[in-house]
């Protein structure tokens, strides 16, 4: 008896990961074994890279907040550590949105943090 092989299932499945991987140069984009480790590959880098792009957030707004505090001719830690002992529920995302667009409302909000 032959054996039965589901080959509408297999070629679906190949041009899934196929078609996800085309852009890829030479024969990462066309050649299933190397395709196959690509596309694996590519969905580790994604994984991590979640998390990266968070951490990355968080130090571009630190950056940007330690920038807007010292035109205001205060330290980014004294800031941070009034804010948080006067009990203000700012985020540095809200915070790093004020001091680069909204200048005179983040010296503001240091002014009223600085004197809490």
């Amino acid at each position: 008896m032959p054996r039965s092989v589901n080959v509408v299932a297999a070629r679906k499945r190949r041009k899934k990961l196929l078609s996800a991987t085309r852009g890829n140069f030479g024969p990462r984009g066309n050649v299933w074994t190397v395709a196959k480790n690509t596309y694996e590959k590519g969905l580790g880098y994604a994984y991590r890279d979640r998390r990266t792009k968070k951490r990355n957030f968080r130090s571009l707004w630190i950056v940007r907040i330690n920038a807007a505090c010292h035109e205001n001719n205060v330290s980014y830690s004294a800031f941070m550590g009034k804010l948080n002992d006067g009990g203000f529920q700012l985020n540095r995302k809200a915070l790093a949105d004020l001091a680069m667009n909204e200048p005179q409302a983040f010296a503001e909000i240091v002014k009223k943090v600085m004197s809490a």
